[in-house]
C-alpha cells in the first residue's frame, strides 16, 4: 500500500552518527581550557615559567642566605672577585654583589610584574570604551593615541626624569606603562567595533544593560587572550625601560638599586672586574629570556597559526 502524506511526514529521520569522544570534548571545552591544553604541552612555557619562578624566589629569599645585608660593607674585601664569603664578589666599597643583585632583581621584578599588566589594563579600558561608544569620543581617543604613538616615549621619560628623581622608585611603576599602552588600545578598539555587531552585545543593549557592564562583562572577556599576551610582553617592556633609564642615570636613584644601576656601575670595570658587570647582566638576560619564552608560548597557544611550532 502506498504511504500517505501524513505517514511520510511522520516517518522518523535516520539517527545521526554518534560523535567521537574527542569531538565532544573539543566542542564542550572552553577557549580558556583549549589554550591551557596547548600551553601544557609546550616546553617553552614550562621552561620560562620555572626560570621566572626561581628568579622570584631568589629575589625574595636569596639575601637571607648571605652573611651580609643591604648596605653592609666588608672593608677588608673591597673589589674582590667571587669567593666563599662573597659568592658574587664585592664592589669598590665592599658591598656584597650577591645581595645587591638579588635586591636589584626584586625592584626590577616589581616594576615589570606590576607595570606591564597595568599598561594592558589601561589599553583594555581605553580601547573598549572608544570602540563601543564610537562617535566623537572615539575620534578624540584615536587622535590622542596617534599623537602618543608619534611622540618618542623614551625621550619623554627622559624629559620628566628630573621629577622622577624627587619621587620614589615606585613612581616608575606608573610612569612606564603610561607610555606603553597605545598599540594594544588600538587592537582592542578594532576588536570592540566588530564585537558590537554580535548578537549577545545587541541583546544586552536591548535589555538596557549599562555601557560599563557590557564592556566589562561581554567585550573585554572576548579579547582576554590578546590582553594576556600583551600583559606578558608588557613585563619585558617595563623591565627593559627601567633598566635603560637607570643605566643612564634617569631611573632608580641611590640608595635604591636595580639591575640597571648595577650594570651601569659595573660597566667601567667590565674588563678588569668582570663580576661587577657579569652577574647583574646574567640575571637581567635570564629574566627577559624567560618572560619572552612565556609570551611566545602564549601567542602560539592563542593563535596556533601564528608560526610553526618550535617544540
Amino acid at each position: 500500500m502506498a504511504l500517505t502524506n501524513l505517514e511520510i511526514l511522520e516517518e522518523p529521520e535516520p539517527s545521526a552518527a554518534p560523535l567521537s569522544s574527542s569531538a565532544k570534548n573539543a566542542g564542550s571545552a572552553s577557549r580558556g581550557k583549549l589554550i591551557w591544553l596547548r600551553l601544557r604541552s609546550t616546553a617553552r612555557f614550562w621552561i620560562g615559567s620555572i626560570i621566572v619562578l626561581l628568579l622570584i624566589l631568589w629575589a625574595i629569599f636569596g639575601p637571607a642566605f648571605s652573611n651580609f645585608g643591604a648596605g653592609d660593607t666588608d672593608l677588608l674585601n673591597t673589589g674582590v672577585g667571587p669567593s666563599g664569603a662573597h659568592w658574587f664578589g664585592t664592589d669598590g666599597i665592599g658591598h656584597d654583589l650577591y645581595v645587591e643583585t638579588a635586591l636589584g632583581l626584586r625592584i626590577s621584578l616589581v616594576i615589570g610584574l606590576v607595570g606591564g599588566p597595568l599598561g594592558t589594563v589601561i589599553a583594555a579600558i581605553v580601547g573598549a570604551f572608544a570602540g563601543y561608544i564610537g562617535g566623537v569620543f572615539d575620534k578624540v581617543v584615536s587622535w590622542f593615541i596617534d599623537l602618543m604613538l608619534v611622540l618618542p616615549s623614551f625621550f619623554i621619560l627622559l624629559l620628566i626624569s628630573p621629577a622622577l628623581k624627587k619621587l620614589s622608585w615606585v613612581a616608575l611603576v606608573f610612569f612606564i606603562p603610561a607610555f606603553g599602552w597605545m598599540i594594544m588600545a588600538q587592537v582592542v578598539r578594532s576588536s570592540t567595533r566588530s564585537l558590537t555587531d554580535r548578537d549577545f552585545v545587541k541583546a544586552a543593549r536591548f535589555m538596557g544593560v549599562k555601557t560599563g557592564t557590557i564592556i566589562f562583562r561581554h567585550i573585554i572577556p572576548n579579547v582576554a587572550s590578546l590582553l594576556i599576551i600583551d600583559a606578558t610582553l608588557g613585563v619585558v617592556y617595563a623591565i627593559s625601560s627601567e633598566t635603560a633609564l637607570s643605566y643612564f642615570g634617569y631611573g632608580i636613584q641611590a640608595p635604591q638599586i636595580s639591575l640597571g644601576t648595577l650594570i651601569a656601575d659595573g660597566t667601567p670595570g667590565a674588563t678588569t672586574q668582570a663580576w661587577l658587570f657579569l652577574f647583574p647582566t646574567i640575571a637581567l638576560v635570564l629574566l627577559l629570556f624567560a618572560v619572552g619564552l612565556v609570551g611566545d608560548a602564549l601567542r602560539d597557544a592563542v593563535d596556533p597559526t601564528s608560526g610553526v611550532t618550535r617544540d
